[in-house]
């Protein structure tokens, strides 16, 4: 073993394994060889569904199953099996969910083989994650900073010596979030072990093709992480290493990274074979065979050949009798099959004091200022950070101002310009009890965090079998407002809305800003909450009702309830003679201003939740009035505006008088800065004005 950087804990050079250890190693490597074998020799059960296995990688992951305590969590990688039953899982359990059975543990056989979800007493939390190519760097090290603050915040929990596993293959760590997630693990010193097993393979990718150094190499660029380098497929000398790797994240409090050279002996994964690219490398690599290494180990250390082969029956026995239970087991209920998109709201009616006598009215920008206030200060919990909103500034918008020194550096930080650790860390804090308020500085800028929301934090409900839903509230200034140019107005929510599993908010006004946003904290599940620029100040001519009267404390709103922002008269409704306008955001300021043109004929229904969306409203709004404009910021083309008009179309169809009219921003990649030009292309009163005129002559 080879050691750089911080000077290692001498006590752990010594480790050695017990002989009941020695014995359970064997015994479990036996059993991992031989489910890779049966696997194999019944793939046409077992590969129906793709799947990988640890054959080569044994040694190292028993070895830090073996280190690993219950108070700890863990973030394995796809070819973890070894792993897996080191930690006390049965062989039976991982067939479950190999065979995609109703019982398997982890998903209710939804997700794939060695892709684990756990909560279980005596076993250290598996949190939910994706296929782990790298993107797994990133909710593992938000657990291991959920755990620092959390240990350092005595009102909060107490999380003493927790330390994190991220279990990664080396071609993994070229990903541009695994740089992300060693930057914030050095920077703010967090204790979680990076387990990197190189087979020095890809896919079909050899290393010489795929980099220019291992990952023991490239983490020297990381100030503050300590290297340490072990034989992977060398039992003993895998055990010490990772001894010494959670001792020191144990007693320092700090990163380490362990980087552990395997062979590959099985294939990359049961749908894409060895034997089609390997040639002579795979004999090369059956030289390093863990197990007869293991095994003439143990003859060196006294044990016998007859109490092996026991070791190895016993394991080969287990397995069968394993399988066989597996392939009786029960499939899924397929009436279950949309159970957990989302776990049960926090919040299912408004609640609190919405118009405080004698309260003034509060700007949007302030309402949500007061909102993150009061949340920090009632619960030990929330911490909040992201781009700028913390130290002096506050935020862009000022929307952060002096937070973080009420509340300290710990709880509301700045982070480097990295997106994708700012929304996936989400899904690690919530995982370990911490609850994170974080923001993007502008729509525009989320793209790099997409991936995070899309694989780690939309899916965690769902394929975790509801073990696992990631509380989540993810602020994003959007909008244009005004000469903000092409990077700094973009309106973003029919991405958003392509992504099952998460909540988009969207308030248009302060008192509504305030109740959503606390409503959105609360909720167990992932929130984007969708801000717009140019109604934080009530500056923008026609948005002065965005200013309003600031709730009390604690006062909240259920997460998709649409309101009435503006009634039409009764007796022109009773007459025919009106229209609803269903729209959110600056649209709803749009709709006010034209509808003075139009005394008592136009509703405006503020939808203030996108997803989930308040379709019942809709369509009552939609049968009173017979005749809807559905309005938007966004491009028209292909948005959730023309979603939601086809829909009108279809279930109100007998009840229209009209075609549902459509308007949005014209269809091209980007504001231009030319604030001529940014109105020629954006919706504004005026254009409302028209549609209406022509909707209500309908």
């Amino acid at each position: 073993m080879y050691t750089e950087s911080a000077p290692p804990l001498e006590p752990a050079f010594t480790t050695q394994p017990d002989r009941a250890t020695w014995q359970r190693a064997y015994r479990l490597m036996h059993t991992a060889a031989e489910m890779a074998r049966l696997f194999e020799e019944n793939k046409a059960v077992t590969a129906k569904y793709v799947h990988a296995t640890a054959r080569g990688h044994e040694a190292v992951q028993l070895a830090a199953a073996f280190h690993l305590r219950p108070v700890d969590y863990a973030a394995p990688y796809y070819r973890d099996d070894a792993f897996l039953i080191g930690l006390g899982l049965q062989p039976y359990e991982l067939m479950l969910q190999l065979m995609a059975k109703r019982d398997d543990p982890f998903s209710g056989g939804r997700t794939y083989y060695s892709h684990p979800s756990l909560r279980r007493t005596g076993f250290p939390t598996i949190p939910h994650q994706s296929s782990a190519t790298g993107m797994q760097a990133i909710p593992a090290t938000g657990m291991a900073h959920g755990i620092k603050y959390l240990e350092n915040n005595a009102e909060a929990a107490n999380q003493s010596s927790s330390v994190v596993l991220c279990s990664i293959g080396d071609g993994a760590m070229t990903e541009g979030e695994v740089s992300e997630a060693l930057q914030m693990a050095v920077l703010h010193q967090l204790p979680i072990i990076y387990l990197v097993q190189d087979n020095e393979w890809g896919i079909s990718a050899t290393s010489r093709e795929m980099r220019t150094m291992d990952a023991y190499e490239f983490a020297a660029g990381f100030k503050g992480l300590h290297r340490l380098q072990v034989d992977g497929a060398d039992f003993q000398a895998s055990y010490a290493g990772l001894a010494a790797a959670f001792e020191y994240a144990r007693a320092r409090r700090g990163p380490v990274l362990v980087h552990a050279k395997c062979p590959l002996l099985g294939h990359h994964t049961s749908g894409v074979r060895r034997e089609w690219y390997r040639g002579d490398n795979l004999a090369e690599h059956n030289l390093l065979d863990p197990l007869p290494r293991l095994h003439q180990h143990l003859l060196t250390l006294g044990f016998t050949e007859t109490a092996l082969a026991q070791l190895a029956t016993e394991a080969r026995t287990t397995v069968a009798a394993d399988y066989q239970r597996a392939l009786a087991a029960p499939a899924p209920d397929p009436a279950t099959f949309a159970n957990h998109e989302f776990a049960p709201p926090a919040v299912t009616e408004e609640a609190g004091e919405r118009s405080p006598t004698g309260a003034e009215k509060a700007l949007m920008v302030d309402a949500a200022l007061h909102t993150i206030d009061d949340i920090l200060r009632e619960f030990p919990e929330a911490l909040f950070y992201g781009q700028d909103v913390g130290g002096e500034l506050g935020g862009v918008f000022r929307e952060a101002a002096l937070l973080a020194k009420k509340y300290g550096d710990a709880r509301v930080f700045n982070t480097p310009i990295q997106e994708a650790y700012i929304v996936g860390s989400t899904a690690g804090m919530s995982a370990v009890g911490a609850k994170a308020i974080v923001e993007i500085q502008f729509a525009d800028y989320i793209w790099p965090g997409l991936n995070q929301l899309v694989e780690e934090l939309s899916k965690s409900c769902y394929l975790s079998n509801g073990q696992f839903p990631v509380q989540s509230l993810i602020r994003v200034p959007i909008g244009a407002y005004g000469g903000g140019g092409p990077y700094h107005s973009g309106s973003i929510e029919s991405t958003l809305l392509t992504i099952r599993g998460i909540k988009v908010v969207y308030p248009s006004n302060a008192a509504d800003m305030k109740g959503l946003m606390r409503a959105a904290f609360l909720d167990p599940n992932p929130v984007v909450m969708l801000e717009h620029k140019g109604l934080y100040w009530s500056k923008v001519p026609g948005t002065e009702d965005a200013k309003t009267v600031e709730p009390a404390a604690g006062y909240v709103i259920p997460l998709g309830k649409a309101s009435v922002a503006q009634a039409a008269d009764p007796q022109k409704l009773q007459r025919g003679e009106t229209c609803v306008v269903i729209t959110y955001g600056m649209g709803v300021y749009w709709a006010k201003t034209a509808s003075r043109q139009f005394p008592g004929q136009v509703e405006i229904l503020d939808l203030r939740t996108l997803n989930p969306l308040d379709y019942e409203a809709v369509e009552a709004a939609v049968r009173r009035h017979g005749k809807a404009l559905v309005l938007t910021e966004e491009p028209l083309l292909n948005s959730f505006a023309e979603s939601l008009a086809g829909r009108i179309q279809r279930t109100c169809f007998q009840q229209l008088d009209a075609p549902v009219f459509t308007l949005g921003a014209a269809n091209l990649p980007a504001i231009a800065l030319n604030v001529d030009l940014e109105r020629q292309m954006l919706p504004n009163s005026d254009k409302v004005a028209t549609a209406l005129t022509e909707l209500l002559g309908w």
